[in-house]
Formats: C-alpha cells, structure tokens, sequence
C-alpha cells in the first residue's frame, strides 16, 4: 500500500505509473522521456493558471456571508481596512509561492516544498491530514454551498429539503471528479468559464453599487470608523476571516508540472489573479454598504441576495445561480489541484502507488482524483463537516507558515540554488510570522477545537513510521495492507 521508494515501472494496463522520487526525465530537465513513458502534459497556460486562482479563491463567501469580518471590527470603516490588508498578505504570500514555484519546479505544492526544505516526516504529515480529513471536508462543504444554492430558486416559498441537497450535491461531486479524470483541457476550459461567471458575478453587485454612490448614497460610509469598539481579540479573528476568504492563491503550485513556461507564467498568473481579486473583494464589500447598514449585514443570511433583492427585483433570482456556479468552479479548482499533490506523494513514497499511475491516453492522474470521491461522499452523509473544518483550519495555516519559513531557510541551505524570480526576505518573514501568529491565536481562543485538530495532526507521525519507515513488517500486516 505505501512503499519506502517509488521504482520506475510501466503497467500493461490502461495506466502507466509517473516520475519516482521526482529525479527522472521531468519536462523540466531538458532530458527526453524514456519511450513508452507518460507524463502529465504542459497544457496550462497564462490564462488558465489566473482562471485556476481566481476560480477557486472566490467561492461562495464573498456572496453569502462577509459579516464575519464586520463582527470582529466592530465599524464599516474597519472592516473594508481588514478586506484590504488580507489581500495585501495574502499576495505576500502568493509572491512567496512564486519563488518556491519558479525555482523548485515540481508539482504538489505545500508538499513539495515541506520536503524539499525540512524533509519527509513533515511533508508525510501533510498530506495524511490533507487526504483524510481536509480536502474531502473542504470540498463537502462547499459542494453542500453548490447543492443548496442550485436549487434555490426552485424553492423559493419553503425550505429546501436536506436530502435532496445532498442528493444534489453528490451528482455535482461526482461530476466534478468524472471532469477531472476525463480532460486536462476540459477541466482548465470549463474553470475559465467559470471564473468569468464569477467575475460576471462581483461585477452584477460593484456595477449598481458604483450606481448607488454616484447617486449620493453614501449615509453608512458617514463616521465609518465609528461603532462598536473591536476587542483586542476580535481583530486578530477577524484578520483569520480575511484570510480563509482569500485562500486559494497556493493552487498553481500544486500544477507546477503543467504549466507552460513557468519561471514567467507563475509570477504573472499569481499577481494578475491576486490584484484582481482583492480589488474585487473590496469593492464588492463596499457596493454592500451603498444599500445595506451594517446591522442588517450581520443579521443577512446571504448578503448577495439580500442585496440583489433590493436593487434587481425579479433579476435577483439569478444571485443563486451565480453563487451555484462560481461554488463549482471552487470545487473544480481545488480537486484539480489537490490531486496532483497526492500523485507528487504517491511518486515520492509516500502514499499508495497507484496513486502515481496516469491514463495513458487521457493523461490525467484518474487515481489521485478519484481517492477523494469515498471520503467525500462519507463525510457529506455523515460527518460533521463543519465542526471538522473548525478542528483543522489551524492546520492550514501552521503548514502554509512553515511553507514560507521553508522559504528563508532554503536561502541559507542552498544559496546557489537557480531563482528566476524572488522577493525581497521581508515579505516571507512578514507572512511565515502573521501565519504562526493566527495558529497562536487559535490555540489561546479557542483550545477545544484547535486542540483536537492538533491531535488529528499528530496522528500522521505513527503513520509516517508505521507505514513508511518499518520494513520488516509481518506477513499479515502486508497482506492487510494489499501487497
């Protein structure tokens, strides 16, 4: 099931298995693949990798529910400083991942970079976390955003029955999986239609509300410093919702291998997309309060709708949809990036070797995306997904610190190492600390939760030593284990 080194091997079969250890032929070495080796084609470019970020940072966040920011600044003023400066962070850290990306050229991002800088045991831990728990949670909840708000509309007189959301919300998984095990090119074609519908989107709410401030309304942007006093404690969380509504930037890392040119690709793609979005998320958020106070943000269920209902009449029915499509687009990108980190894994040792293997006509990693289909659908019927995000949203944002810190350390490791693009060292240790801040801030509010995905984490260092570091191993440990 999990083997100490990854051997080169060509399958009879419909799949064949990818680089080992990531030290053969790669499309980045100049060398030729051997004949009869298959390889993940370059087939993302410039404008699919801005559709990759963009695309799976805006979900349905933005649209639904941005009071949790207002809560913990306590003034209209403050909340639209906080929107700013998480966009400014979170493209120091976007900036960061660019270096790693243009001069570790290999697929699998946080991963990737955690061997490379601070070796195995680390980025075993990683990825355990990731494919038990965080990817099939993250990608169930906003599925379950996907299912609900595609059917809104057809229920809008009464509630929208839970079954049949997750019954809707397994077709929509499904397909996405089916999406990306069938077409690279149809995948990265289907997100940049998406990303332009949420693009559509934000410009459906900025366009009426620029409206609303040439007409003069400008009544809650009067004293918009003034409200309620935010608690030392409140800013910081609310820094922490900034930065989870910005997440994503991290995804074209993950494809590293496919795309085109990426000394040049991955830093144009990583700034256009994050200038884009914080730009749009500001002036989102400020449309907000052209027509809604901020008593009645907090008290909205989904202030996109709310917002629609107010200004559109009957056009406000095509809100949900939008939300729908642009959750889709978030579940396509993540799906497409996060399966790669487990072919990187699988190539490397780490995970099961099938996990490596690639269709040989279609050119897709078909195992790597369809692991996460079981896990999905079991924590979608039955598990508390959200308490589950709440354990390990920490984690999250303790390996993307120990990312960037990867960062300076690789510096002074390997100096010599070739840097076509790289930032100044403020910004890593600026972002690496803001990161290990929120993680000290989560264990001090609230232990409970944090403590338990601390313990969930903890769980991939047996493993790590169970299943990649024993090798003498019983007989009926192995066969357990299929081998």
């Amino acid at each position: 099931m999990f083997r100490k080194a990854a051997v080169p091997t060509v399958s009879n079969g419909r799949y064949l298995q990818g680089q080992a250890n990531g030290k053969l032929s790669s499309m980045d070495s100049g060398q030729p693949a051997r004949e009869g080796k298959v390889v993940l084609k370059k087939k993302v470019t410039l404008l699919r990798g801005i559709s990759i970020i963009i695309g799976t940072i805006i979900g349905a966040g933005i649209f639904i529910s941005p009071k949790g920011i207002l809560k913990n600044t306590g003034s209209v003023g403050m909340s639209l400083t906080v929107w700013t400066v998480c966009g400014i962070l979170s493209l120091f850290g976007a900036l960061c991942y660019a270096e790693l990306g243009t001069c570790i050229k290999k697929s699998g991002g946080h991963y990737t970079y955690i061997l490379e800088a601070f070796g195995p045991l680390p980025a075993f831990v990683r990825v355990w976390v990731e494919l038990l728990i965080i990817r099939p949670a993250a990608t169930a909840v906003i599925s379950l955003a996907f299912g609900r708000y595609i059917l809104e509309p057809f229920f809008m007189q009464c509630e929208i029955p839970e079954l049949a959301i997750k019954l809707i919300t397994a077709v929509g998984i499904t397909l996405v999986m089916v999406l990306n095990s069938t077409s690279v090119s149809w995948s990265a074609r289907i997100q940049m239609f998406l990303t332009f519908c949420k693009l559509v989107a934000i410009l459906i709410i900025i366009v009426p509300g620029v409206i609303q401030l040439i007409k003069g309304e400008t009544q809650h942007f009067k004293n918009a410093f003034a409200g309620n006093d935010a608690s030392i404690m409140g800013l910081p969380l609310a820094f922490y919702s900034g930065m989870y509504a910005y997440s994503g930037w991290f995804y074209l890392n993950f494809v590293t291998e496919e795309v085109e040119n990426p000394e040049k690709n991955i830093p144009l793609a990583i700034c256009i997309s994050m200038i884009i979005v914080t730009v749009g998320y500001v002036l989102t958020n400020v449309a907000y309060f052209t027509t809604i106070s901020a008593g009645e943000l907090l008290l909205s269920k989904a202030v996109a709708v709310t917002f629609a209902e107010r200004l559109m009449g009957n056009f406000s029915l095509a809100v949900p949809v939008f939300v729908a499509l642009s959750c889709f687009g978030s579940m396509n990108g993540g799906i497409f990036a996060v399966s790669r980190m487990f072919f990187v894994a699988s190539r490397e040792g780490h995970l099961p070797e099938i996990l490596s293997m690639i269709h040989v006509r279609k050119h897709t990693p078909l195992p790597a995306v369809i692991v996460l289909h079981p896990l999905t659908m079991i924590m979608l019927f039955n598990g508390d997904l959200y308490s589950l995000l709440n354990f390990l949203s920490f984690a999250r944002w303790l390996f993307i610190g120990l990312v960037v810190a990867g960062l300076i350390y690789l510096r002074y490791k390997r100096p010599d190492m070739p840097r076509p693009f790289k930032v100044p060292l403020f910004i890593p240790a600026l972002f690496s600390f803001t990161c290990l801040f929120m993680v000290a801030l989560s264990l001090y509010s609230d232990p409970v939760n944090t403590g338990i995905g601390f313990a969930i984490t903890l769980t991939g260092i047996p493993a790590y030593y169970l299943f990649i570091v024993w090798d003498n191993k019983p007989k009926w440990f192995r066969k357990l284990l299929g081998k």
